[in-house]
């Protein structure tokens, strides 16, 4: 081990001593709610884009659910199901949420009063192009993730986990199979004996073992060291910081912002075993674990959820929440509904994303569809879709006809 990294950690493991000792014989305080502690911290802005996405989920869930279908069209009754994942708790109407977005979706009643939800051509044809996008993302999303797996303790992630990751980093449907088959250079997927599936790397590539940050440090002439390809270890980059107007720029831990973003810390790729929690050696290099997975995301945005998913497996501290509140220049979290999102604060000016790859401009697509515009229209039955007309055919369902009534 280099002479510099072993002093690093031996002052690491000092300082942790001491912050143990500290903790024993500080007094009990009282502890507040995220919400309470950052109120007073919230970016308009930011919110409003978390608002946006929150929307959009909902359309892009739909579509997808619609997708699967074998004619991209399913009875309303079968889509209750989805109603948590919509976030739509009865009593609201499913038909009334359904009907707010007539320029992606469409209802009709079969000829036996049957109510369907199917995809309008406009929205048929996004989904073309979205699936283009993805394969097109492909070589992208491979890369991202491979290196996840080298920032990882272990050199491998729960398949399951990297789920939740599946449309921040722009993969396909069927990621577990397809995609993950087509890079076997980089991973492999491997069954535990206890059940759950791991996507493992394969072989270490040094050149991606830089981070974004060093990268851009290089491209705009802050840093003179080159990105040759070697062993990470200590970086000594700051942070670009990005605060609200009204935001008073000193930190309340180790003293001003400046003695902050001076502390070396270890390479994300690194191996961070031997940190100590709770020292700021450790916590800096989370806050760089958390700022290059980040940079990976389509949209610089992530749900906190999926990111404490992984605490253990890059070496994180157990109350990555605070953490994250903490640093406000490099993280804004939006705390609106039940699930938080963080962002990457230098990645946005106001509201708009300032580099947005394809598949945002996509989404930004499905996000302008959505919402009613326009007179309601009487839902059409199934005889008004076909060359055939029955006299049988029902008007109204008689589950949802007080929901579906013009």
């Amino acid at each position: 081990m280099p002479a510099k990294m072993a002093a690093f950690l031996i002052e690491s493991n000092r300082r942790s001593m001491l912050l143990q000792c500290w903790t024993w014989t500080r007094s009990m305080t009282t502890s507040k709610r995220v919400q309470d502690r950052s109120k007073l911290k919230r970016v308009h802005d930011l919110e409003v884009v978390t608002e946006k996405h929150k929307i959009a989920s909902k359309m892009l869930f739909l579509m997808e659910v619609l997708k699967k279908e074998p004619e991209m069209v399913a009875p309303v009754r079968s889509l209750d199901q989805y109603r948590r994942q919509i976030n739509l708790p009865k009593p609201h109407s499913l038909v009334d949420f359904i009907r707010k977005s007539p320029r992606l979706f469409e209802l009709y009643k079969d000829q036996k009063g049957l109510l369907w939800c199917g995809m309008t051509n406009e929205a048929e044809e996004l989904v073309e192009e979205e699936d283009k996008l993805i394969e097109d993302n492909m070589d992208r999303a491979a890369e991202y993730v491979t290196r996840m797996l080298m920032m990882s303790v272990d050199k491998r992630l729960s398949l399951d986990k990297i789920a939740h990751f599946r449309r921040d980093f722009g993969l396909p449907a069927d990621f577990r199979t397809g995609w993950a088959q087509k890079y076997l250079e980089h991973f492999q997927v491997v069954k535990s004996p206890d059940g759950p599936e791991y996507l493992e790397l394969v072989g270490w590539n040094p050149s991606w073992a830089i981070t974004e940050l060093e990268k851009k440090a290089v491209v705009g002439g802050t840093e003179t060291k080159s990105t040759t390809p070697s062993m990470p270890g200590l970086l000594s980059l700051p942070f670009p910081l990005k605060f609200p107007p009204n935001f008073k720029k000193v930190y309340r831990i180790g003293g001003k912002l400046e003695h902050f973003q001076k502390l070396p810390y270890l390479s994300p790729y690194a191996d961070a075993r031997g940190l100590e929690p709770g020292s700021k050696e450790f916590d800096k290099r989370a806050i760089a674990v958390m700022h290059e997975i980040l940079s990976f995301t389509l949209e610089k945005r992530l749900v906190t959820d999926h990111l404490t998913h992984f605490r253990r497996e890059f070496v994180m501290p157990q109350k990555l929440m605070r953490l994250l509140l903490k640093h406000m220049g490099i993280f804004y979290v939006s705390e609106r509904g039940k699930r938080f999102c963080v962002y990457l604060t230098e990645a946005y000016e106001g509201r708009e994303l300032i580099q947005k790859p394809p598949l945002v401009l996509w989404k930004e697509k499905v996000l302008s569809l959505t919402g009613y515009r326009g007179k309601k229209k009487q839902i059409e039955t199934f005889s008004d879709f076909s060359d055939t007309e029955d006299e049988d055919v029902i008007e109204s369902n008689p589950e949802d006809g007080n929901v579906i009534s013009s």
